[in-house]
């Protein structure tokens, strides 16, 4: 019986210290994944003298976390995001997965012992990003990423689970059997299994997020109940979809999605329990496979270990991002920094015991290289995300200052929001600026009394406001209540000089600055040249070099139409130059650039030509342009 109650201590006791590690990593930014394996590690077998080597409990454990993770991630990513950012995120998810797995196993065979297979295997296991770590390091550096680019990353890494996933259990078991596949016929069966298992993990998916749905609203559970409901019917599908040979990963995380973005009614409190079971899912799976983790066997396989994690970081993972975003309109220094935020984690580890679970002749080396190289890029990449994404010069100000807001719960009414605002000082609402007509105000505290808003007169700063409002406007409303946004030097710099009106017709800016635009073009208004310029599309901080003025898009509205440019006559900014990474629309631009130079340069030489060969005649009497002398003259 003691027994039971000092498992509970210890248990508890490393969960707690697992929760505090967070402040320090929210402090320095550190990895938070690398604290909580050190935790697992320090309590071990070599630590502490925890010894923990069940394979399968680590693997039932991290699975049922990783399905908790996923579907909070799909819960938790809005459908904005994710159209904006879908196809190349989908791509980086299969493609990309694929291709890091390959060249990483390529080179995991000349670094190591292991055969062919193995090494692919390897690949496969730390193909994969890790959410958690992505999430976390993008939220605690307090980075302000572009959109386009925190959403690739956060999709990317919320959905290329299952495709490592479904790579590691196949090649697991090819090399259980035996047998040397031909390579034809190994790609034919993984083809064919990946088709069947992301098709009924979709379909399960869908099915089950719109089932999730419509439960709720359905259903009147007490609120209580409601979010264990709901996290024990993403459980329920997760076994589903991998009992009818479906990928429960990729179930759960589009179940997530779908019922995220349905307007459920609680929504809030969904996504409030589900963060917290979300961090207990995390802490739970990473102190497990800490302690699972025997670092006395890390010395044996480190040197290999290290390289080819250094080898993942500059080498696998940069060529796979390169060649699945080549055919988007992603900049150098984008598709350098979502080559860099590649890190490995939790799931690449929980993968690495698979092969061990499959009583693999080299299962436990496999597993200590795995834990190492994840190790490497926490550590190489997790300390640098912030620096190189200033250094790119992805970090952009920010549009709105302090807002203070809390989302209340209004039963029976799906579509609609009771927000309380606290106004802030400074905010557009405190100078005077009124609430939009689709806002019902009801109710505003100001010191201690309640007063309707019809009679509370002007809002003043401190005040609390109650609205009610539908729920397609709260961020318009959050730019009333927030304060502005303080900019720095640079960031005045960083918009430009003076606001333009983007309606006017780009035909002003070329008589203005002398931009020599094409018909079309000066026919169009500037606020369509600058998106017409820009690909189609334009979002907040894009920047556009016409001649010798540059335009910045200061502010995009809901729908992605731009609303504010700024204008600088003397350009700040200097994109930074990365030596790779240049994208297919670069290269064009670079080669059309290079052939008009080379004719101009032709065109020049042959002048210089025909200069000489004129002077030569004019010289020998020849040349057209001398004056004969008259008859008799």
């Amino acid at each position: 019986m003691e027994s039971i109650y000092l498992a509970i201590m210890v248990g508890t006791a490393l969960i707690i210290a697992a929760a505090f590690s967070s402040l320090i990593a929210f402090r320095f930014g550190a990895p938070l994944l690398l604290l909580f394996l050190g935790i697992g590690l320090v309590a071990g077998v070599d630590g502490m003298g925890l010894d923990f080597d069940n394979a399968s409990v680590a693997y039932f454990v991290g699975s049922l976390a990783l399905a908790v993770i996923l579907f909070d991630s799909g819960f938790g990513t809005s459908l904005a995001s994710f159209r904006q950012s879908a196809l190349p995120s989908i791509v980086l998810a299969t493609f990309g997965v694929a291709i890091t797995a390959s060249i990483f196993g390529v080179g995991a065979y000349y670094v190591t012992p292991l055969s062919w297979l193995e090494s692919f295997l390897l690949g496969a296991t730390i193909a994969s990003t890790d959410a958690a770590a992505v999430f976390f390091l993008l939220r605690a550096g307090n980075l302000n990423l572009r959109d386009r680019v925190r959403s690739t990353l956060e999709v990317e890494s919320g959905s290329n689970d299952p495709i490592a996933i479904f790579l590691t259990i196949t090649l697991v078991s090819v090399i259980a059997t035996g047998s040397e596949p031909q390579a034809e016929v190994l790609l034919t069966d993984i083809l064919i299994g990946f088709a069947v298992q992301m098709g009924l993990g979709l379909a399960a998916g869908v099915t089950g997020g719109f089932l999730i749905a419509r439960l709720v609203e359905r259903l009147q559970l007490d609120v209580g109940l409601l979010p264990i409901f709901v996290i024990t019917l993403a459980l329920l599908l997760f076994g589903i979809a991998g009992a009818i040979g479906g990928s429960g990963f990729l179930a759960v995380y589009v179940a997530g999605l779908i019922a995220g973005n349905s307007g459920v009614r609680s929504a809030a409190r969904l996504k409030r329990f589900q963060d917290g079971i979300s961090w207990l899912a995390q802490i739970i799976m990473f102190l497990v496979l800490g302690l699972f983790a025997t670092p006395s066997q890390f010395p044996s396989v480190a040197i290999p270990a290290v390289a080819l994690g250094l080898f993942l970081v500059f080498v696998a993972r940069p060529v796979g991002v390169w060649l699945c975003l080549a055919p988007f309109r992603f900049t150098r220094a984008e598709t350098a920094f979502v080559a860099w935020v590649g890190l490995r984690g939790a799931v690449s580890i929980l993968l690495a015991l698979t092969p061990i679970l499959g009583r693999l002749e080299n299962g436990q080396v496999i597993f200590n290289t795995a834990f190492i190289i994840v190790l490497v890029s926490l550590v190489v990449q997790g300390w640098t995300i912030g620096p190189l994404a200033r250094r790119l010069g992805l970090v952009v100000p920010p549009r709105v200052g302090p807002l203070d807001k809390v989302e209340l719960e209004l039963p029976g009414a799906a579509h609609h929001e009771l927000l309380a605002y606290r106004v802030v000082a400074g905010s557009p609402v405190a100078n005077g600026v009124r609430i939009p007509r689709w806002a019902r105000p009801s109710l505003v505290v100001r010191e201690g009394r309640s007063l309707t808003y019809q009679y509370a007169g002007r809002l003043m700063a401190e005040d609390h406001v109650y609205i009610f409002v539908p729920d397609r406007y709260p961020p318009l409303l959050d730019r009333l209540f927030a304060s502005r946004a303080e900019l720095d030097e640079d960031d005045a710099d960083f918009f430009g000089e003076f606001a333009i009106d983007g309606s006017r017709p780009a035909a002003d800016l070329d008589s203005a600055y002398g931009l020599i635009l094409k018909e079309e073009e000066a026919a169009m208004s500037i606020a369509d040249l600058v998106v017409a310029r820009l690909g189609g599309r334009a979002e907040y901080a894009d920047r556009l070099t016409i001649g010798p003025i540059e335009l910045i898009v200061r502010d995009v509205d809901e729908h992605g139409a731009i609303k504010d440019i700024g204008l600088s006559v003397e350009p700040h900014y200097v994109a930074p130059k990365v030596p790779v990474f240049l994208s297919p629309g670069e290269m064009w631009d670079q080669t059309v650039s290079a052939w008009r130079g080379w004719r101009e340069a032709g065109r020049q030489r042959r002048l210089r030509a025909k200069e000489a060969t004129e002077a030569r005649q004019r010289e020998a009497g020849e040349g057209p342009n001398v004056v004969l002398p008259r008859d008799g003259g």
